[in-house]
């Protein structure tokens, strides 16, 4: 088996001359800033959750434990 290092890959995009890899990065770059939008959200809302809230009612404040 030969490789020629000239020749363009069949999966890769061609460029002909009508935009169609500047769309195709364009929209990369949007689904990334997304996706890193959508992270920080993630990881700011589970840092709020982390605060302990005291209970409500005097069920379970004193527990027996006599035998």
């Amino acid at each position: 088996m030969s490789l020629n290092i000239n020749q363009t890959s069949n999966f890769a995009p061609t460029n002909n001359g009508n935009g169609t890899i500047l769309a195709v990065a364009v929209k990369a770059k949007s689904l990334a800033e997304e996706e890193g939008k959508m992270v920080l959200q993630l990881i700011e809302s589970a840092a709020t959750s982390t605060t302990k809230s005291k209970p409500v009612g005097n069920i379970g404040h004193n527990v027996n434990i006599s035998v």
